[in-house]
């Protein structure tokens, strides 16, 4: 293969008024290799990728495919050359089916230009089979009924029509179950062997060092170095990545007191069953499992976002009766949901509104806001959590992820809650805001707040909790101190077939009744990435 072959950059350089976003970068990404493009939120992979794939000019610098110099004036551009990009939030038609969101502008016809459905539908399930995906799309689902997995694999069926030749992916498997990375990682592979140049954008460690043979690291708009995979480790990356060694992540004093402060007994709702646990003043409890197991139910149960069967609730030693989430918060509870996007951000409003947005009404003065004093909130928080933003005026959708997850925290801490369950706080963020993050967890654990913390991530879970309870199948399993919690005992514990096995590996509480066959593999939930140090 000539040295010419896929795709290459050379000093490209980019500024947003005033602001220089990339710094001369010089970058191949051969043919037939999988090229990681790693770096923080804001250290410059997203403006490459869209000045590689058309939709944004560089300033000056040269672009080149198979030695060929292109010259791209949009998006459509870079598709007729042969580039693709899956973007992290695919962009879906909600009414029309699976098969026309994948062939749009491209739908074929019959006679005078009549529509041939039978005919787009068999090419769709032709390339659902070659490509791997046909045990988890059906061609005739509407868009709208898509899953968020679903509709992630539909942008990669639409990008690999026609002829490719660079496919790029941001961030592909965060909304993926381990089945559906499984297929992908298999067509990645594939990709790689056929001659593509991939390169792949993920903040998961053990992603990228499953699938890249080769890592180029931004930082601060410049290029760090590229290391070969096989020759570097994490700490090499992330140390690249930050300019620092982050061996001291988690490094929070341990202040838990004796005082219970949420106390869950015997809760049930149709995900969860016999659900007992204690949270106290000043501790971080961590839910640990996979996915399926519950979790996520769990703590929307007990922000009365979905109803209890049966059970109880207490903050502060007073049982809550859960109709609505409103409920939940005026007694000093909150939930920062995995879904920071769909659930808890409204994306086209400024950060102010969104932080004041459960303390509106001890900002009124009669019946009206008082918008100095929600600007002094509003930003009194985002300094305190060094939100990085223009002003508290901005959009939160423009905002990185590490950033939109601190406007949800700074939320919370404008609420002064007793207790607050975070589900995947780090999720989709980059090292540097997880350090920060974490010491948010920290200051908040100081400050006497009672913390459930829901992570698939289990270094994050050892790192930060007091004690680790494990969910299996909608059912805690076991409870390991932080002294004895370990990596294989929790993956024990949460992948248990029969739960009475779980006992070896911390304690656990069965009830007598229970007769579910826990050994049909149907019914197991998969497991989810929990890689190393991100």
């Amino acid at each position: 293969m000539n040295a010419t072959d896929g795709l290459h950059v050379t000093g490209i350089a980019k500024s947003f008024s005033g602001v220089q976003a990339l710094n001369e970068i010089s970058l191949a990404f051969p043919a037939g290799t999988v090229t990681a493009l790693m770096g923080e939120n804001g250290a410059g992979k997203s403006t490459l990728l869209k000045i590689v794939c058309g939709d944004q000019p560089a300033d000056s610098g040269t672009i080149r495919l198979d030695g060929t110099p292109l010259h791209l004036h949009s998006p459509a551009d870079a598709r007729a050359a042969g580039i693709r990009l899956i973007p992290q939030e695919p962009e879906i038609v909600p009414h029309i089916s699976v098969a026309e969101n994948v062939y749009l502008g491209a739908l074929p016809t019959r006679g005078a230009r009549r529509f041939d459905r039978a005919g787009l539908r068999r090419r769709l399930e032709a390339d659902l089979v070659r490509i791997g995906f046909d045990k988890v799309l059906d061609a005739d689902t509407l868009g709208i009924d898509l899953t968020a997995a679903q509709r992630q694999l539909v942008e990669i069926l639409r990008a690999l029509t026609g002829e490719a030749k660079v496919v790029a992916f941001d961030e592909p498997t965060s909304s993926l179950s381990e089945h559906e990375v499984e297929a992908l990682f298999a067509l990645i592979r594939r990709l790689r062997e056929s001659g593509l140049a991939v390169v792949y954008v993920s903040h998961r460690m053990q992603e990228i060092f499953q699938l890249a043979d080769r890592i180029a690291v931004l930082r601060d708009g410049t290029l760090v170095g590229v290391k070969d995979a096989a020759a570097t480790d994490q700490r090499e990356i992330v140390r690249m990545m930050v300019g620092r060694d982050l061996s001291s992540l988690f490094t929070r004093a341990h202040v838990a007191t004796d005082r219970v402060v949420l106390d869950v007994q015997d809760v049930t709702t149709d995900d969860v069953t016999g659900i007992t646990l204690q949270v106290r003043a000043g501790e971080v409890v961590a839910l640990a499992g996979l996915v399926g197991a519950g979790r996520s139910e769990l703590a929307r149960a007990l922000v009365g976002d979905l109803p209890l069967r049966g059970g109880s609730v207490s903050v502060g030693g007073r049982v809550l009766r859960l109709r609505r989430p409103s409920d939940a918060i005026r007694a000093g509870l909150g939930l920062a949901p995995e879904e920071r996007k769909a659930q808890a951000l409204f994306l086209n409003r400024s950060i102010r509104d969104n932080t004041a947005l459960v303390v509106l009404r001890g900002l009124r003065r009669l019946r009206f806001v008082r918008r100095g004093a929600e600007r002094k909130l509003a930003q009194e928080f985002a300094d305190r959590l060094r939100v990085r933003a223009p002003s508290i005026e901005h959009e939160v959708r423009t905002l990185s992820g590490g950033n939109q997850q601190k406007v949800v925290l700074a939320r919370w801490l404008a609420r002064r809650p007793s207790v607050l369950i975070l589900d995947e706080p780090t999720r989709g963020i980059d090292v540097g805001a997880k350090a920060e993050i974490y010491q948010i967890i920290a200051d908040l654990a100081e400050s006497g707040v009672a913390l459930l913390v829901i992570s698939s991530e289990l270094p994050e879970v050892l790192g930060l909790a007091d004690r680790v309870l494990v969910m299996q199948g909608g059912r805690i399993t076991g409870e390991l101190p932080r002294a004895e919690a370990t990596e294989e005992g929790i993956l024990a514990l949460a992948m248990a077939d029969d739960l009475a096995t779980a006992g070896a590996h911390g304690t656990y509480r069965r009830d007598s009744t229970d007769s579910t066959d826990s050994t049909d593999s149907r019914n197991r939930p998969h497991r989810t990435d929990n890689g190393g140090l991100e």
